[in-house]
């Protein structure tokens, strides 16, 4: 063990770019010369989406197991050579400031600012008041691509649903959230890594919280099992079997299962785990909010936005780099800093699902917890007054993660810190866009 003196210092964020630019430049540097000495030329296309090939299906009757993956794939989803680091004016630049209003993929829709009215979105109204901003519709060819894959998906590798819930399944239009979210995805199988993963979560959401079965009686137990889907349990060699069996005993372990096998072809080992993770934390405030239904128990508002920092949408932003085609160094994305920014992204959107959702929630048989109802039962306001401070939690949520991805940004500038801090944007932003156009799902309370 060595002297206190001589134990070496915490990484911090100047430090890990430090060491991440300078294996990105070396790596770049290699993969240059390889490509000179074999084409006569050198390429460069950093920030650009890669080609990479689509990852073959995991076998439907076995447990996938990640597979390590060799230079020459992780060369096929990195850029070629290092370009310079963009100007933060523009990369963070914008009539709105800074953050998300200059980390985008995706170019902004302009609202007007005479007095014409705009030009009214596809379907829905946006909340008034309510701090976000506007995109433009999914490239629809690719909405129609992820539709019919993940719905074959879906039916014939999982088989997740009976035939009742086909219209609710329809209805989701999860093609159309998933390529409107991930706007850098260069390939529709690169979108289908998100897709599966998203309507697996969904499953276990409905199926064991929600709307299909779900209760908080022995919820824990269920969470459990399906986890061990996305974390593979090994124990003894008898033991091993009767647990990779029960992993096709029902919906949600079924589509874990698959979802994470393609996942984990697509990914390197710390996203895997690090996706791992995220769903630990969500599996977690699921287990909160159950305590609280079998207690009948309304938390303080502080309780519930904590549950909801767990219990949210961080694990999609959080994988917009796989996603993407290319990876976020590992003690980058662990920073304090990164963190924050993912955090913030997560409970902004999520507050964005508690509007939106909220007179669904209201309709639906029992007690809903979301954040109007809990400040109107906890502040003794009414439930107007109670919806429309909600949505001033969400701006100042917004506002702090657009505010810390922008210092992030400053303090960073590497070419993949930027460009997953504008995946997250994108992220935040289509989510919205599609809780906003989903008129399937969604309407407005008459609060205006």
């Amino acid at each position: 063990m060595p002297a206190p003196e001589t134990t070496p210092p915490q990484s911090s964020l100047p430090a890990a770019a430090d060491r991440s630019t300078a294996h990105f430049l070396a790596e770049a540097a290699a993969r240059a010369r390889d490509i000179q000495a074999v084409t006569g030329h050198v390429t460069s296309h950093v920030g650009e989406p890669s080609g990479a090939p689509a990852a073959a299906a995991p076998p439907a009757a076995s447990v996938p197991a990640p597979e390590p993956r060799s230079a020459e794939a992780r060369a096929a989803v990195t850029p070629a050579v290092a370009a310079p680091v963009p100007d933060l004016g523009r990369v963070l630049g914008g009539p709105r400031g800074l953050g998300t209003a200059g980390l985008r993929l995706t170019p902004r829709v302009q609202v007007p600012t005479d007095p014409a009215p705009p030009e009214p979105p596809v379907e829905g109204t946006p909340i008034p008041g309510l701090y976000h901003h506007p995109v433009a519709e999914p490239d629809p060819v690719r909405v129609e691509e992820v539709s019919r894959r993940i719905k074959s998906w879906a039916l014939d590798e999982v088989s997740l649903y009976p035939e009742e819930w086909e219209e609710q399944f329809d209805g989701f239009s999860v093609g159309r959230y998933m390529v409107g979210c991930h706007p850098d995805a260069p390939t529709v199988d690169h979108l289908m890594i998100a897709t599966r993963l998203m309507v697996a979560e969904n499953a276990v959401d409905d199926c064991y919280c929600e709307d299909h079965g779900g209760s908080p009686d022995g919820l824990g137990e269920r969470l459990l099992l399906a986890h061990t889907a996305l974390d593979p349990v090994y124990t003894t060699e008898e033991y091993q079997a009767p647990w990779a069996k029960s992993l096709g005993s029902d919906a949600p372990r079924r589509a874990y299962r698959s979802a994470m096998g393609y996942f984990d072809q697509a990914a390197s080992p710390s996203q895997s785990d690090r996706y791992r993770h995220d769903m630990a934390r969500l599996h977690l405030g699921y287990l909160a909010e159950a305590a609280w239904a079998q207690m009948e128990h309304v938390p303080e508002v502080w309780e519930y936005l904590a549950m909801r920092q767990f219990n949210n949408f961080r694990p999609c932003p959080t994988i917009t780099d796989t996603v993407g085609g290319y990876e976020l160094p590992a003690d980058l994305h662990a920073q304090p800093a990164m963190q924050k920014v993912i955090a913030l992204a997560g409970n902004a959107t999520t507050i964005v699902n508690d509007l939106y959702s909220y007179t669904k929630e209201l309709d639906a048989p029992g007690t809903h917890l979301n954040l109007p109802v809990v400040i109107a039962a906890r502040e003794d306001m009414s439930d107007r007054d109670a919806y429309l401070k909600a949505v001033e939690v969400h701006n100042e949520l917004m506002h702090a993660f657009e505010s810390n991805a922008a210092a992030l940004a400053a303090d960073c500038p590497i070419p993949t810190v930027h460009r997953f801090l504008r995946g997250v944007a994108a992220w935040v932003d289509g989510n919205h866009h599609w809780h906003q156009t989903n008129t399937y799902r969604y309407s407005l309370p008459d609060f205006w």
